[in-house]
């Protein structure tokens, strides 16, 4: 049985309801980059630098900054000095530490929802269907009772599990304190790697930067530069992937696996497909800032043919997150990708990628079903029959990432470490920008689908003080 049929075990994956870590809320200074170690701006400060640059890219898809000037009437956000103004509605931010929503749900008449719709539903309730689905082929469509309750209107909210991180901010939280732990494991003679694990285990990454900044602050050093010092090889690698800005992360990711000789398609498809627009938007301007290039430009150098137009199409971040499901328009799409692959000689690339690439994820599990609706068999059948290489493996992990995105990041982190030796640059990827989002619900599906725990994998494949930091990371050490 195909472990992505079936009713969403996880439905908080479909569409973008699982927050981005903090890191891509608070984007860090541009100027010198890359730099770390710089905490977020805090309420009642004025904007600070430039920030990231705002030409060319759309503001309404950013989450608002709290920056103590005067709130705004309307959804759209004016702005001033490069970071555009708080919505009305939302609560003073203390701190900056805890998680904050990012505003994916989208409503078109205001930006985002005020506060009182946020405190209500985290999805606009207008947009769920009473009776959506066709039930008369039960044998075909056997789950569609099932699956018509996960986006039906009776209690939303009630009914959609929370994502389980591994990692969450600390509070309280003293970044001194932390300074002061770290320079003392560093200091002297050896090394207290223990120390180090249990403190950038057990902060954000947020919170890790914001520890660097009073580390220099405090003893004149760069945090980073002394970690690198003290610790080496996988574990060096990993240790400096925690300090690293999450959307300097991923820009370095995708500069790596397109610069040289060949392209890391696997990277390609792994970032671009499961990223939210905000995040990737966030993810271009931290790769241009880096490297003086544009990630489109980039990518569109480094692949070819219709692979090449998916990653093009997916680097715009321009996909729909309207959370209402138009059925009849699901209906349409599913014959177009019908008539675009298996009812054709030859495949009409072009369609499938106009629809996996714009509409929202809600909307695409809606079209997967009427598609088996009408064909008897899954849109998964269907893409592998059609396509081969690099697209379809694109094309597939949308698919995936649609019907249950832990699973999907279960299936990296099995294939980083089965057989002879490890893909430590994947294992070390998913672990570190999962462990804030939903790495529980990863390593859930990965005990679900492999009948052994990620735990056991890891102590089985790792070892030392590299596997240690992983358990530290699954909050098991």
């Amino acid at each position: 049985m195909n472990p992505y049929q079936g009713p969403p075990q996880y439905q908080h994956n479909i569409g973008f309801t699982n927050n981005a870590p903090q890191s891509f809320g608070n984007p860090m200074p541009m100027p010198g980059f890359p730099t770390m170690g710089y905490p977020a701006p805090q309420p009642g400060y004025p904007a600070a630098s430039p920030g990231y640059p705002q030409s060319n890219y759309p503001t309404q898809g950013y989450p608002q900054q709290n920056t103590g000037y005067s709130q705004q009437n309307q959804g759209h956000p004016q702005q001033s000095q490069g970071y555009p103004q708080q919505s009305q509605g939302y609560p003073q931010q203390s701190q900056g530490y805890s998680q904050q929503s990012h505003g994916y749900s989208h409503n078109p008449a205001q930006s985002y929802p005020s506060a009182q719709e946020s405190a209500q539903t985290r999805y606009p309730q207008q947009g769920y269907q009473a009776s959506g689905y066709p039930q008369s082929n039960p044998q075909a469509y056997a789950h569609s009772i099932q699956t018509h309750q996960a986006y039906g209107a009776s209690n939303p909210v009630a009914s959609t599990p929370k994502s389980k991180p591994t990692v969450v901010p600390v509070n309280p939280f003293d970044p001194r304190d932390d300074a002061a732990v770290l320079r003392k494991a560093m200091k002297g003679f050896g090394t207290d790697e223990k120390a180090i694990i249990q403190v950038l285990t057990r902060r954000s990454n947020e919170q890790r930067l914001r520890i660097a900044f009073e580390f220099k602050t405090l003893y004149g050093k760069d945090l980073v530069s002394d970690l690198k010092s003290e610790t080496s090889g996988k574990f060096e690698d990993l240790i400096v992937a925690l300090m690293t800005p999450l959307p300097q992360f991923y820009a370095k990711e995708l500069h790596d696996a397109t610069a040289g000789i060949g392209t890391d398609e696997d990277v390609l498809i792994e970032v671009m497909c499961t990223m939210s627009n905000h995040e990737i938007h966030v993810i271009k301007q931290a790769y241009t800032a880096m490297y003086g290039t544009l990630l489109e430009d980039d990518l569109r150098g480094d692949t070819s043919g219709n692979f090449k137009r998916l990653m093009t199409s997916l680097c715009m971040g321009n996909r729909s997150e309207d959370f209402h499901i138009d059925q009849g328009r699901a209906r349409e799409d599913a014959r177009s990708l019908l008539q675009a692959g298996e009812l054709r000689l030859g495949t009409d690339e072009s369609v499938f990628n106009a629809v996996l690439c714009s509409r929202s994820f809600p909307q695409l599990a809606a079209i997967f079903q009427e598609y088996q609706f009408l064909t008897g068999h899954d849109i998964d059948d269907a893409i592998k029959a059609e396509f081969s290489g690099d697209l379809e493996k694109a094309l597939r992990a949308i698919v995936k990432v649609v019907r249950n995105k832990p699973l999907f990041f279960a299936e990296g982190l099995h294939k980083s470490m089965k057989g002879l030796g490890t893909n430590d640059r994947q294992l070390i990827r998913i672990m570190v920008t999962r462990c804030e989002v939903d790495l529980g619900d990863i390593a859930e599906m990965f005990q679900a689908k492999y009948g052994e725990s990620l735990q056991s994998w890891i102590e089985g494949d790792c070892s030392g003080h590299y596997k240690k930091c992983f358990l530290g990371l699954l909050g098991l050490y």
